[in-house]
């Protein structure tokens, strides 16, 4: 059996003694996509957060790529080969779109050219500085950053909140790109639970802390009941 890219392992997590994350198990394999919905609140972002190490591990394993990484710190968790986009995009303002890409760069195939092929959109801002982009080419600049870093899993966190729908779209073409070139396991929160299943062909549901649901995509846009059972609002 092929070894996962990522394991979670009956991990318990939170901030400080709260536990928000309970019994989570999750096995992703390589150049898989997951998308993680449910409502505000249940504990998705709180799941890529523990992934990336900036919460409190109470109990379990993160394993990546064989490697228990659970006990590093979040910087040796990138080295190792984790990229993040937060859901505040967090890039540098005083940076252009170049500086913020090459602040970030490792060796490997994704360059600031292969970034630019991804978001011709960003090739056009090059010497922009990061507050004078617009909120959506700031969430280009974000993914493009974590890209730059050539790791083996991305986590991204609510990449389309607050972007107008015609940015959404484009967004959505590039992370399916991604997503189809293989190689690269993904790991997408997102609210916008009808864009989240069209991303993916696996999906998981969490609620209060826990994962409710994990199976196909299709099953959950098919069935919009069910869908709406498990987060209490559906998304046609």
């Amino acid at each position: 059996m092929a070894e996962s890219a990522l394991e979670l392992d009956n991990v318990r997590a939170g901030y400080g003694e709260t536990v928000v994350l309970e019994d989570i198990r999750l096995k992703i394999a390589p150049g898989e996509t997951l998308s993680v919905i449910g409502r505000n609140g249940v504990g998705k972002s709180t799941l890529l957060a523990t992934i990336m190490g900036h919460t409190t591990l109470h109990g379990g394993r993160i394993v990546l790529q064989g490697k228990d990484i659970s006990r590093l710190a979040t910087y040796r968790r990138v080295a190792a080969g984790l990229g993040y986009v937060p859901q505040e995009r967090e890039i540098f303002p005083s940076l252009t779109v170049r500086e913020n890409l090459e602040v970030a760069a490792r060796p490997g195939r994704w360059t600031v050219k292969t970034v630019f092929e991804l978001f011709p959109r960003l090739s056009e801002r090059i010497t922009n500085m990061g507050n004078q982009l617009s909120g959506g080419e700031q969430q280009m600049l974000a993914i493009g950053r974590a890209l730059i870093g050539n790791p083996s899993v991305v986590l991204m966190d609510e990449p389309s909140e607050g972007l107008a729908p015609v940015i959404v779209e484009e967004l959505a073409r590039a992370i399916k790109r991604l997503t189809q070139d293989g190689g690269l396991t993904t790991i997408v929160v997102e609210q916008n639970s009808r864009l989240a299943l069209s991303l993916s062909p696996r999906a998981i549901v969490m609620d209060r802390g826990h994962v409710i649901y994990d199976g196909a995509s299709e099953t959950l846009r098919n069935d919009p009941a069910k869908l709406e059972q498990l987060i209490g609002v559906a998304k046609a």
